[in-house]
């Protein structure tokens, strides 16, 4: 074994075997590669890391928008995607006639319903329903699901229908450039009301 003889930088003599050398050479060598391995995967991580973050806060062409309504003990939530004219044509060509709508944007639009009801004369029980909708040109078919987390109509099952009726649908004056969805309460009935480009619906709610 091969003996080396140094000096530290106090004047003092080390022995070195040829071994240690070896070894200490080989650690340096791993030390000189691995520190910039580990400063590139460092930015790497932290620039994927960023570009998540910015996609999350990204705000949707259709945000999310949540209208209330609350009499005596009764509480209703609407929770929709809420998409814009931007310019195009809605009913009748980019929603077709006759078709199962998701009444928004993206995620399929929920109804929360802390007690029974009546829509439009037909009882509905307390609970939470995803609200389909079938525009036609003088009316609309307005649909309450039991089958909740849906995205889009995609998967929409008549079977899991509660209650399915008929209101009439009028022109405005107006254009709405957001789809807007709103309760209008009055002394012991209410009106959930859709409105989209120059439409309105009317939906009548009566409590019990």
């Amino acid at each position: 074994m091969k003996i080396i003889l140094a000096k530290d930088q106090f004047g003092k003599i080390i022995v070195y075997s040829s071994i240690f050398e070896q070894v200490r050479q080989i650690l340096n060598e791993m030390r000189r590669i691995i520190k910039p391995l580990l400063v590139m995967f460092l930015l790497i991580s932290w620039q994927i890391t960023d570009c998540y973050a910015q996609e999350a806060l990204k705000p949707r062409p259709s945000p999310l928008e949540m209208v209330t309504m609350k009499y005596e003990d009764i509480y209703m939530k609407v929770t929709y995607g809420r998409p814009h004219k931007r310019g195009r044509q809605i009913f009748g060509d980019l929603l077709p006639y006759g078709k199962v709508w998701r009444t928004g944007a993206n995620e399929a639009t929920e109804v929360t319903i802390t007690q029974s009801v009546k829509i439009g004369g037909n009882l509905l029980k307390a609970g939470t329903y995803t609200l389909f909708t079938i525009p036609h040109e003088d009316h609309w078919t307005i649909i309450f699901n039991s089958e909740l987390g849906q995205w889009g109509a995609y998967n929409y099952n008549q079977k899991f229908d509660v209650l399915r009726l008929d209101v009439p649908s009028a022109n405005t004056d107006q254009v709405y450039e957001p789809f807007t969805i709103a309760f209008e309460q009055k002394a012991q009935s209410a009106e959930l009301v859709m409105m989209w480009d120059q439409t309105k619906i009317i939906i009548p709610i009566d409590f019990m």
